[in-house]
């Protein structure tokens, strides 16, 4: 997540102004923990804990659990230290954005921000406690752990901040190049090792 200087001289991804950048990311935020928040009531609101509810025969089905651990309910006994990650995280984030001005770059860290603070949300104010609280958890299909919409939101948006490193794209929008003192020393063993 480099904001470098580059020598492309137009940035290879739509960007915007600051402004528009801060609104854009937190719409999708918004959207995001909108998104998970209100599945989550209607799941809380509507089944019964441990309650499944076919959706595709074999492939998928509502299934209400809370969740104290991470992923796979891995670390169920230290549920505040998942909290204190969370939180650390969402802070990390806003101050990231505030610096980006790439269109992809801010979908994808807007949205990775709303599932951040949506299983962040369920840390601090469900039950059993404030900073304990168990995560809503509902989705179900064969062979996986039972995620939510924030889960998704995250696992989406990482798989998308992953492929913009991939091709290189920091957060101003410009493909990140080697620097042109590299590129130069880089040519001059490239023109001794040829001697």
């Amino acid at each position: 997540m480099s904001t470098t200087d580059t020598r492309d001289s137009e940035p290879v991804t739509p960007v915007l102004s600051p402004r528009a950048s801060i609104i854009l990311a937190a719409v999708m935020a918004a959207l995001a923990f909108g998104l998970d928040q209100w599945t989550k009531y209607l799941v809380v609101t509507h089944m019964q804990l441990g309650e499944r509810i076919t959706v595709i025969d074999g492939w998928l089905w509502w299934y209400s659990i809370r969740n104290s651990g991470a992923a796979f309910s891995m670390g169920e006994n230290v549920t505040w230290i998942f909290t204190l990650i969370m939180a650390t995280v969402a802070v990390y984030l806003v101050v990231i954005v505030r610096r980006t001005r790439a269109v992809y770059w801010l979908l994808a860290l807007g949205g990775l921000l709303g599932g951040v603070l949506g299983n962040l949300w369920d840390r601090l104010f469900r039950e059993p406690s404030f900073a304990q609280g168990h995560v809503v958890d509902f989705i179900s299909v064969p062979n996986f752990a039972i995620f939510n919409v924030a889960d998704s939101f995250i696992c989406v948006c990482m798989v998308a901040i992953v492929l913009l490193n991939f091709r290189a794209v920091n957060l101003l929008g410009y493909r990140v190049q080697q620097p042109v003192k590299d590129a130069a020393k880089n040519d001059d063993m490239s023109e001794k090792n040829e001697k």
